[in-house]
């Protein structure tokens, strides 16, 4: 197959539930978002890495039920009491820790949610129990909350990462290409993007078509993986 050239296009990133793959590595976060009535107290902590596919899990769990999502800092302007009169996710939680206007939105929106019998769904890459939010209250209801965690990246999920990221970006790769990536690539979400993201920009940048070649580039220069590892 002849190489790919890349041509500038906007991402977008799609993010249906067709488009999520589950595998080991997530399965269990996915049961756990399938019935939210199971839910102790209505609530879940949605726990991952960078990159895991919260965001795109967290779309899913909220087209299902009609969910509004916001994220975790912009809480303090919006109106929490119109929030809670349905299902709600709020994202990045973790970045509030500290911000005392953003906790105190989100532990009355922990309050009100559970109030109204409707279920609230957070995303965070650290465990409550790790998060040092400043309101002794909603430290310890985020940390009695139950958690939904994505585990570290198998092969199985990171080929799919791949092949999504790929797509997102409208390249379609030489047959040879993925082959000689997944040895080679970091076990992790944010490397998989960022050498997508790397990979495209080069070849936009320096016109070049997309292949092993440059793969080989991106990889020991931007990834800082030692030579040895990318013949």
């Amino acid at each position: 197959m002849a190489e790919q050239l890349s041509f500038p296009i906007a991402v977008k990133p799609a993010l249906g539930r067709d488009d999520f793959f589950v595998s080991e590595a997530n399965q269990m976060a996915v049961a756990l978002l399938e019935d939210h009535t199971t839910w102790p107290q209505g609530k879940m902590v949605l726990v991952g890495p960078e990159g895991a596919g919260k965001t795109h899990l967290s779309h899913v769990w909220a087209g299902e039920v009609s969910a509004t999502i916001f994220l975790a800092n912009a809480l303090p302007t919006s109106d929490i009491d119109a929030l809670a009169q349905g299902p709600v996710v709020v994202e990045d939680i973790d970045l509030i820790a500290g911000d005392m206007p953003a906790e105190t939105a989100l532990f009355h929106l922990h309050n009100l949610a559970a109030a109204n019998a409707q279920p609230l769904l957070m995303t965070t890459k650290s465990a409550p129990s790790r998060t040092e939010f400043h309101l002794k209250d909603l430290q310890s209801r985020m940390s009695a909350a139950s958690i939904a965690r994505i585990e570290p990246m198998d092969d199985a999920l990171l080929t799919a990462m791949l092949m999504k990221l790929f797509a997102d970006r409208q390249i379609n790769i030489p047959s040879n290409l993925l082959s000689y990536i997944l040895p080679r690539l970091p076990r992790n979400y944010a490397s998989a993007q960022s050498f997508v993201s790397q990979l495209d920009e080069t070849a936009l940048r320096e016109k070049r078509p997309i292949g092993i070649a440059l793969a080989r580039e991106i990889i020991a220069r931007d990834l800082d993986i030692p030579p040895e590892n990318t013949a």
